[in-house]
């Protein structure tokens, strides 16, 4: 059977494709991409009868495939790559997806090539992200200098990394500076459409964003604060704002 590994991490692809290699001959990887349009341009390409797809990737959610497909497109099998744990699992069940947890165990890889099956890929995918959705936590654990603030997520504006910490921005003009580092927030938020990657030093809550300033580099007005904005993230977040 033929296989498209989709990932932002190039060691994630490399280990996994090697580990298909040692202990699924049956599988034969013919390619392996960086993001999701690179993903998708390969499967129109190859044809694969299974992907392989991380759905934490920097700025995008790799649930949001079937919107690049049409209908009568979807005849490859899923199998979502995830270091997602706890609540995202029996959503994964619940969708009847073929999934391998990070770290990546060999028995498991084998377990779930075995398993795998053409039928329904899009409605199971959909019933996936729906599920998701649906199960998210409302509320993040934001560790500041000297206790541990449980925040409603609707309540921030955005994170802005400073150094090896961040600070998080709060709608009632507050801020905390955390002891984490922005990718750990990307990591919580990555099923959540709400907040999206914008700058290597910015996530935002696309529910503030309320204007994009093309002038000056480009950047977005979040109330009184001005958020720097990538130029290859322009076209994303404009398709994530009008979705």
């Amino acid at each position: 059977m033929k296989a498209i590994i989709i990932d932002d991490e190039p060691l994630a692809r490399n280990l996994l494709r090697g580990m298909l290699t040692e202990y699924c001959p049956e599988v034969e990887v013919v390619d392996d991409c960086p993001d999701l349009a690179t993903g998708v341009k390969s499967i129109h390409k190859h044809k694969p009868d299974v992907v392989f797809l991380d759905i934490e990737m920097p700025g995008q959610n790799g649930l949001e495939i079937l919107d690049y497909f049409n209908e009568d497109e979807v005849n490859f099998a899923i199998i979502v790559v995830t270091a997602y744990n706890a609540y995202a699992i029996e959503a994964f069940k619940l969708s009847a997806v073929g999934y391998v947890l990070k770290p990546i165990e060999a028995e498991d890889l084998q377990a779930c090539v075995r398993q795998f099956g053409k039928r329904s890929a899009k409605q199971n995918l959909q019933s996936l992200r729906t599920t998701m959705l649906r199960s998210l936590p409302k509320k993040m654990a934001i560790h500041g200098v000297s206790s541990v603030v449980f925040m409603e997520l609707d309540e921030i504006l955005f994170f802005e990394a400073e150094g090896a910490y961040t600070k998080v921005y709060i709608r009632d003009g507050r801020s905390i500076v955390t002891s984490k580092g922005l990718k750990h927030y990307e990591t919580l938020l990555g099923a959540n459409p709400t907040f999206f990657r914008c700058h290597k030093s910015y996530i935002v809550n696309l529910a503030h964003v309320n204007e994009y300033v093309k002038s000056s580099g480009g950047y977005l007005k979040v109330q009184k604060y001005e958020i720097g904005i990538s130029p290859d993230k322009i076209a994303t977040f404009t398709e994530r704002m009008l979705s």
